[in-house]
C-alpha cells in the first residue's frame, strides 16, 4: 500500500522517518528504521518480500524492531514476527485554554539522559533508547534532585507531534503529575500549532481513562509486531 495515499495518521513511523526525522533515520525507499539509540521502530513502504528484505538488511542479527500495522504481519522467512499487542492510536480533540500547572516542572536535556533512563527502567511506560531524548522536547519533575516524573515527544509529523514516555515513580503516583505533564507538552504542541496524538496498548484501562479526561480521543486501533532475524545466528 503506498502511503503518500493515506493519512500521515495512518502509518506514523514511515511519516515521521521520510518528513521530520529524517536525521534519525536508517534505510532505503523501502524500508526504514531509527537508529537503534533512538527508538525501536521500523517501517516497510509496501507489505512485499522486497520491503521486508531490507528491513532484514537493516538488522543486526541481535536486533529487533517493532511495526504497527493494520493486519497481521507475514515478513520473509528469514524474518520472524512476533505479535505484542492492540494499540490504540488517540488524538487530542479538545483544543480549548488549558489550565496548566507548571510549578517544579523542568526542560530535561541531555544532562539528564541517564536520570530519564533510570525512571523508565523503573516504571516501563514503553520503550527508551540513549538517544530517545533527542527526538523532542521533554520535561519532567524532580524531588529533592530525584527525577519522579517526566513526558516528551517522540514522533513529530508535519501537523502532529506524539506524546510518549509518559511515566512516574511509584512512591508519587496517583498525585496527578502525570496529566499535569502531559497537559503541558499539549499547550505548547498546540501553541505551534500543531496536533498532539499518542499511542497506548487497549488493556492499559487506566492510562487511556487518564488520556481520554485530557481530551484525547481514540482514532484507530493497530496491531504492534516485533520483527527479528529468524536465525540470530546466521551471518
Amino acid at each position: 500500500m503506498n502511503h503518500s495515499t493515506q493519512s500521515s495518521l495512518d502509518h506514523p513511523i514511515w511519516t515521521a522517518l521520510t518528513t521530520r526525522q529524517a536525521h534519525l533515520r536508517q534505510g532505503d525507499l523501502l524500508a526504514r528504521r531509527y537508529h537503534p539509540d533512538v527508538a525501536p521502530f521500523a517501517a516497510v513502504a509496501y507489505e512485499t518480500p522486497a520491503a521486508y528484505q531490507a528491513l532484514h538488511q537493516l538488522l543486526l542479527p541481535h536486533e529487533q524492531v517493532a511495526l504497527l500495522s493494520f493486519d497481521p504481519v507475514v515478513p520473509i522467512d528469514t524474518l520472524r514476527a512476533e505479535r505484542m499487542g492492540v494499540v490504540h492510536q488517540m488524538v487530542a480533540t479538545r483544543h480549548e485554554a488549558r489550565g496548566v500547572d507548571d510549578q517544579e516542572v523542568i526542560a530535561l536535556s541531555n544532562a539528564d539522559a541517564k536520570d530519564m533512563r533510570d525512571l523508565v527502567q523503573k516504571t516501563k511506560p514503553g520503550p527508551f533508547g540513549k538517544r530517545t531524548h533527542e527526538m523532542g522536547n521533554y520535561i519532567g519533575i524532580r524531588d529533592r534532585g530525584r527525577l519522579i516524573a517526566m513526558a516528551g515527544e517522540r514522533m513529530r509529523l508535519d501537523g502532529y507531534v506524539e506524546i510518549s514516555a509518559v511515566c512516574v515513580d511509584d512512591d508519587w503516583r496517583g498525585g496527578g503529575l502525570a496529566g499535569r505533564l502531559v497537559n503541558l507538552l499539549c499547550r505548547e504542541i498546540e501553541r505551534r500549532g500543531e496536533t498532539p496524538f499518542l499511542h497506548v496498548f487497549s488493556d492499559n484501562q487506566s492510562a487511556i481513562g487518564l488520556y481520554e479526561r485530557l481530551g484525547f480521543e481514540l482514532r484507530r486501533t493497530f496491531l504492534l509486531t516485533l520483527i527479528r532475524h529468524a536465525d540470530p545466528g546466521a551471518a
